[in-house]
């Protein structure tokens, strides 16, 4: 029988994925040429910003049920 392979745990959160993608596209973004291919990359850097930045609100304090 063979087995399932297992999957390891993230080394780096979620958190910390998010502003290690964002630099990424930062980057690639500035060194692009105006056009297309470059909007689109600052489109996905909105987006993940907007995705770091939702998830720090979720994870507030204020939003944490009382205990």
């Amino acid at each position: 029988m063979q087995q399932r392979p297992r999957f390891k745990r993230p080394i780096l959160s979620f958190d910390e994925r998010l502003a290690q993608e964002a630099r990424r596209v930062r980057e690639q973004a500035k060194t692009m040429p105006p056009g297309i291919e470059r909007e689109s990359l600052l489109a996905k850097l909105r987006q993940t910003e907007t995705a770091l930045h939702v998830n720090e609100w979720v994870a507030s304090r204020g939003l944490q049920p009382r205990k």
